[in-house]
């Protein structure tokens, strides 16, 4: 890849296209239920986007990552969900789903963020940090690919729960 890729937030002007890099990113992914960009337009839509960044290169948006609060049963406060990411099909595995990846943790964590977690490749996320926690996870998603990274060394206990955007599917709002 000779351009630089800029990674910036999302704007208006960038929600179609948004829109289009989440559909192709997971067009193919047979785990996917394919209502990814409606969880990203239900978290826009209630406000829960709490850091929304898109990568360009050579001024088209190639990927995009979303980060909204999350709860837990054990009422730490300060946790955010990561997802979903998306790079466009072309563009994949060259690095800019990391690059987003970091930028994004980076950015959650200035906001005061005490750590992340996500629903995600057993093998991809272990590079960014992230661990399958023993006593924390997520209701009806194998231990294998839950993931989280705390960022002050306390990781919650119990379950968490994804803001109810998570539940979109594209059906009458």
């Amino acid at each position: 890849m000779n351009q630089q890729i800029v990674i910036r937030d999302e704007a208006p002007e960038d929600i179609l296209a948004i829109t289009d890099v989440t559909v192709a990113a997971f067009a193919t992914l047979e785990i996917s239920r394919h209502t990814e960009q409606f969880i990203v337009e239900a978290l826009r839509a209630a406000g829960a986007l709490t850091v929304s960044l898109v990568a360009e290169l050579g001024g088209r948006v190639v990927g995009h990552i979303a980060f909204s609060p999350v709860s837990m049963s054990d009422g730490t406060q300060g946790w955010f969900g990561l997802g979903p990411v998306s790079v466009l099909p072309e563009f994949q595995r060259q690095g800019i789903g990391g690059v987003l990846i970091r930028e994004g943790l980076a950015r959650v964590q200035a906001l005061g963020a005490k750590g992340c977690c996500l629903v995600g490749h057993p093998e991809y996320y272990r590079q960014f940090g992230f661990v399958n926690p023993q006593a924390l996870g997520h209701e009806g998603v194998p231990p294998e690919v839950f993931f989280a990274l705390s960022f002050d060394d306390h990781v919650p206990q119990g379950t968490v729960k994804f803001h109810e955007a998570f539940m979109a599917d594209g059906s009458a709002s």
